[in-house]
């Protein structure tokens, strides 16, 4: 981008259509490299825009020049001098487009205010360039080292060098000519037992985007042609093993001679294993819910056949919802027939992809890719520190640098959040290595200095003291700076606002104009280098408010080179030698908006990132995490690998982690832990197709997600009759026309292309003979393809506003849209179409993030997540639709997932039994015979001894079980019940109906960290369980006064239903809790509420009963009280 210079920019470059690059096979978006002026104005400087507005005899743009990216008809700079500048010129532009707009490349001569040193980092500047008149810098390569493209070692920057080349192709300092690949680094050899995946034989075309996507005379998958450009095998079951001669032809009888490893040399051991629960706890349990089953069958009939002949109604209305609930209870239970540990073997995971070996002498990791997702859509709500530091987490990762790649979502396109990505990426170049040479767990900078203990445990260097309190410092440093963001923007922009305005009055009173004229400068948001921000500004105006804004790309990281880089004593005053400091590739961005789309929320960011991830890097596995869920355990990725790489892993679609919060208050009153779902319920449902999709912490198979069905390995391989033969199209997806891709995926050719790639590297390994659907050894360790600005542009038109039209994006491939869960809805897809997933519980917990502990928004989590439910009820995704790939446990787990918050409507009815029955005086059943009471205890002893015994092999804490209980009733009588209502005045009436929040209170900001769990915010979803709390407390009252008063009192009905009464009560404990806050802060309207219903049900039980009717004792006298 410009300075605020008026001098002749020579950082512009052209406008290069991006359908004419064959190569690329791009969607016909129109790519323009421009600058914006010091107003912000978008000034295009391709030659066919500056002969149409005749500026360019402006002294402004005399100097300029056309740069096409390389086509096979265009090559001029094929060399690596070329590429480095290409991918140093993308990583510092911010890339812009959208809707019938083309897409620009800004190239920006400052990111942020604060200086970045890294070499990856966007805005890292090298040595000053020696050409006169000239203040460029010196092109950096990955490893920070300058770019000098002549033996002379004349320094230049990239617009000089690419104007030399261009102009006359003659050194400035010596007058030489540039010798084409001199420059070259030694290439590395990767034939020797391995595949390159692409490997076309002619060097001047791109490798991604060769012909993998070439077509036949019947318009099929010419995987042929492809075999015979890429001299490799390619297809199911094929391992290419190292020819005869490739570890030497010494003679040396012990060299290994190709062919596999003997298995007495190297054994094969499997990267996980399933634990199954021990014999003495699962066939207890197994017997108990028989036994339950049964007597609850028993039970029912028992109570069908005898009615209370004096209180139909109360009888009917009690066995109605007993009913409900034992079907209920059967759709929960049975699915936890089966549950399973699992465990993994990292040091197997090494050896076999990333042990150093005569193929591979510096053990390069084989690894398939990682691309991490990470949303966010407003910093308001979702503090950009609290972002910061999840991102940090995943740059500190351990898992190969090279193979992963972040990218963060910012749905509503805040400079807040792009500067404080951009801090965080500056501040990665100090963490990241202090991580890796202190092993240094957890990753999250805040959690890490947050901890209470030793810090010196278990750590070996003598340097550690100093090294955490010069990083300690500088987060300090770091956070100040974050926090100060938001007034260092608006004063930023303030005063560039201001100036505009001078400006333009000065210009007026040049001109002559009105000097009373109102002045007309829109309040725009500017960025650290002087130029408006493409986003969302503070004071919102056209196409630029939420909503309503171009698509932004900008590569904060460009990718690290393939080989470590190491530190040395004096970087960043640390001594980081023998530490390698590279930084994963991370890439900011912020999908187009327009007013008149619907942009599916979260969903439809979570697809625009898969699809411009694609696009960019293509890692085969796609991890996705909330922006307050961080990496806990450094090693997670590692865990889930062992997976998706082990033997039958192809047909894994996802590994979903468990969710672990922090934060919680230590009793954990509103159970926000879930762990009774995450360690129960998950863990059960490992046994059967796998645990459901819930959202963040979940390593996705890119294919899976693409909505291909999983690979039919047995069948393909008898039909095709060899293990070798080429695989197309059909064997995927047999409905599938490769015809017709774009109707499916949308119109760019380089996602298509990417399709196959990511299916092929995310295959396990072919290192045993019973793998027969897997990839050779060594494929993955050729380098990736450094980025240009062609792809970056077609990742910009992928996340566009009108991209999905008309494709099956949010229907078949990616996440699905259509309802507020869309997490359990994407899993359930896959599911019915066969594959399976895989719950990955790691010794040290993989993720961590934050739950509201408030009970309102506790209960606005809920209901959101019930009516996500009764959407899916309601929609073709129920279970009962699914198709016979879906496995009958399953299907009835995912039956259960739509059907739960129905029980809601029964659950009121029976918390408000006991009361009625107290009232009326009549129980549930006519008497309470032996019969009954048997039966009760027998289903009560059931159901301790279940939760005994399921407490006992998943893990959790009685209390933890005992308080899920409770909230579930809790939930069930406000949040579910709403979601019900909502969910059908939806359906039937086509009423959308949002219960918010309508009075607030907040604690004071000195109070304690669980100062949050004591706040009381009033909501319409308290009123049903302060209605049947109040209720059932009158209920016991009245009617324990009345059996003191009788003449015969009648004991048994009164205990039978004061016993159930007071289940009522336990169970909406924590709610009374919540509703008290802390010292007498509860709302007014609470008590307003509970003197309305007393004084209601009192009115109500008089009319019902008058006193002058009440019983009589043996003298005939009225009911009086004394």
């Amino acid at each position: 981008m410009a300075t605020l210079s008026s001098q002749p920019s020579k950082k512009v470059r052209s406008s290069a259509n991006s359908s004419s690059s064959g190569n690329r096979g791009s969607s016909g978006q129109t790519v323009k490299f421009a600058r914006r002026t010091s107003s912000g104005r978008y000034v295009s400087l391709s030659r066919e825009d500056l002969d149409m507005s005749d500026e360019l005899a402006s002294g402004d743009y005399m100097n300029y020049t056309v740069h096409i990216p390389p086509t096979p008809d265009n090559q001029p700079m094929d060399n690596s001098v070329a590429t480095k500048a290409e991918e140093q010129y993308v990583s510092n532009s911010l890339f812009t487009g959208g809707f019938n707009s083309v897409t620009r490349a800004h190239l920006m001569d400052k990111v942020i205010d604060s200086e970045v040193s890294h070499p990856q980092m966007a805005g890292s500047k090298g040595s000053s360039c020696s050409m006169p008149a000239c203040d460029g810098k010196v092109m950096k390569d990955e490893r920070g080292k300058d770019v000098i493209p002549c033996e002379c070692r004349f320094k230049i920057c990239r617009d000089c060098y690419l104007d030399a080349q261009g102009d006359t192709g003659l050194c400035p300092g010596c007058k030489e000519p540039y010798k084409v690949g001199e420059y070259d680094e030694e290439p590395v050899d990767f034939s020797n037992g391995t595949l390159s995946l692409p490997v076309p034989d002619d060097p001047k075309r791109d490798h991604r985007n060769m012909s993998l996507m070439k077509r036949n005379q019947n318009g099929e998958f010419d995987n042929n042609k492809w075999l015979y450009e890429t001299q490799g095998t390619y297809g199911y079951g094929n391992a290419y093993w190292p020819q005869d001669d490739s570890f030497g032809d010494n003679g040396d009888g012990g060299s290994f001679r190709g062919g596999m490893l003997d298995s007495s040399d190297k054994p094969w051991k499997p990267l996980s294993r399933i634990l199954p629960i021990p014999n003495s706890i699962i066939s207890p349990y197994r017997l108990l819910i028989a036994v339950r089953l049964v007597v609850l069958g028993f039970f029912l009939a028992w109570r069908v056949r005898h009615p209370n002949e004096d209180a139909v109604w109360l009888w009917l209305m009690s066995v109605t919802c007993e009913i409900w609930f034992a079907f209920s209870w059967i759709l929960d239970q049975i699915p936890k027939l089966n549950p399973v540990n699992r465990s993994t073997d990292l040091d197997v995971l090494h050896d076999k992809f990333e042990m150093p070996s005569p193929s591979n002498p510096t053990g390069r990791s084989d690894l398939p890719g990682v691309d991490l997702f990470v949303s966010t859509a407003d910093p308001e709500k979702e503090p950009p520190l609290v972002t910061a530091n999840t991102i940090l987490s995943i740059l500190a990762v351990d898992y190969p640098v090279e193979k992963l790649a972040c990218y963060v979502s910012d749905d509503g396109g805040a400079l807040l959040t792009f500067e404080a990505m951009a801090e965080a990426a500056s501040f990665a170049d100090l963490w990241v290595p202090f991580c890796r040479k202190h092993d240094i767990e957890p990753r999250n900078p805040e959690t890490y200095f947050s901890m209470k203990g030793d810090p010196t445990k278990n750590k070996k260097r003598s340097d550690f003291v100093k090294d955490r309190r010069r990083v300690k410092r500088e987060y300090d440093e770091f956070k100040v700076r974050i926090n100060g963001l938001p007034d260092s923007i608006r004063r930023r922009s303030e005063a560039f606002n201001a100036r505009e305005e001078m400006k333009l009055m000065k210009h007026m009173r040049e001109s002559g104009g009105d000097p009373f004229e109102k002045i007309k400068v829109p309040k725009a948001t500017w960025m650290a280098d002087g130029t408006h921000w493409p986003g969302t500004w503070a004071i919102p105006s056209s196409e630029h408010a939420k909503g309503d804004h171009a698509g932004i790309l900008q590569v904060m990281l460009k990718p690290p080179s393939d080989d470590p880089l190491m530190g040395s004593s004096d970087e960043n005053l640390l001594d980081f030698t023998d530490v390698d400091i590279r930084l994963p590739m991370f890439v900011y961005v912020s999908r187009e908006k327009r007013s008149g789309y619907d942009h599916n929320k979260k969903a439809g960011a979570m697809n625009c990132l898969v699809r411009a991830s694609a696009i960019l890097s293509n890692g085969p596995f796609i991890l996705n995490l909330d922006c307050d869920h961080y990496i806990y355990n450094c090693k997670a990725i590692r865990e889930g690998m062992c997976f998706m790489m082990d033997r039958g892993g192809e047909d894994i679609c996802y590994i979903q982690f468990p969710q672990r919060f922090e934060g919680i208050d230590p009793s954990d009153r509103y159970a926000n832990n879930n762990t009774v779902f995450f360690d129960g319920n998950m863990r059960a449902l490992d046994g059967l197709q796998g645990p459901v999709y819930v959202g963040t912490g979940c390593m996705f198979r890119r294919f899976a997600l693409y909505g291909f069905d999983p690979p039919k390995v047995d069948k393909i391989i008898t039909d095709k009759g060899s293990e070798t033969q080429a695989l197309k199209a059909t064997d995927f997806d047999p409905d599938l026309d490769v015809n017709l891709l774009p109707k499916r995926f949308g119109n760019s050719t380089m996602l298509a292309e990417s399709i196959p790639i990511a299916e092929f590297q995310g295959r396990p390994l072919a290192d045993h003979p019973a793998v027969k659907y897997g990839r050779p050894p060594g494929i993955l360790r050729a380098p990736r393809e450094p980025l240009d600005a062609a792809t970056v542009a077609e990742a910009v038109s992928s996340i566009s506003c009108w991209y999905e039209d008309k494709t099956e994006w949010g229907d078949r491939v990616g996440w699905i849209y259509g309802s507020v869960t869309e997490d359990v809805v994407t899993g359930y897809r896959m599911h019915n179409r066969g594959w399976r997933s895989v719950y990955c519980i790691t010794k040290r917990d993989a993720f961590h993030g934050s739950a509201p502990i408030n009970l309102t928004d506790r209960l606005h989590q809920v209901l959101r997540w019930a009516t996500g439910s009764v959407e899916i009820f309601f929609s073709r995704n129920n279970a009962l639709l699914a198709t016979s790939k879906l496995k009958f446990l399953q299907r009835l787990a995912y039956l259960n997932v739509g059907v739960y918050p129905f029980t809601s409507f029964f659950l009121v009815v029976y918390c408000f039994l006991p009361a009625l029955s107290l009232f009326s005086g009549y129980f549930i059943v006519q008497t309470l015979n032996v019969a009954f009471l048997l039966f009760l205890l027998t289903i009560s002893l059931c159901l301790v001894g279940l939760a005994i015994l399921e407490v006992k092999w998943s893990g959790i804490g009685l209390e933890e079980w005992w308080r899920n209980e409770q909230f579930w009733l809790i939930s069930g009588t406000s949040a579910h019940l709403a979601a019900v209502v909502q969910g059908l005045l939806k359906v039937i009436a086509g009423i959308e109906i949002s219960f918010t929040l309508t009075s607030k209170s907040s604690g004071d900001e000195n109070e304690d960290i669980y100062a949050e769990l004591y706040l009381v915010k009033w909501t319409s979803l308290m009123i049903p369980p302060i209605v049947i709390g109040m209720v059932n407390i009158i209920a016991i009252v009245v009617a324990f006064s009345r059996t003191i008063y009788q003449s015969v009192p009648q004991w048994s009905k009164f205990i039978g239903g004061a016993f159930f009464s007071f289940w009522v009560l336990a169970h909406l404990y924590p709610f009374a809790k919540g509703l008290m806050g802390r010292r007498g802060k509860t709302p007014t309207i609470v008590f307003v509420w509970s003197g309305l219903i007393a004084i209601t049900i009192s009115l109500l039980w008089v009319a019902i009963n008058p006193p002058g009717g009440a019983q009589t004792d043996l003298g005939g006298g009225g009911f009086k009280f004394p």
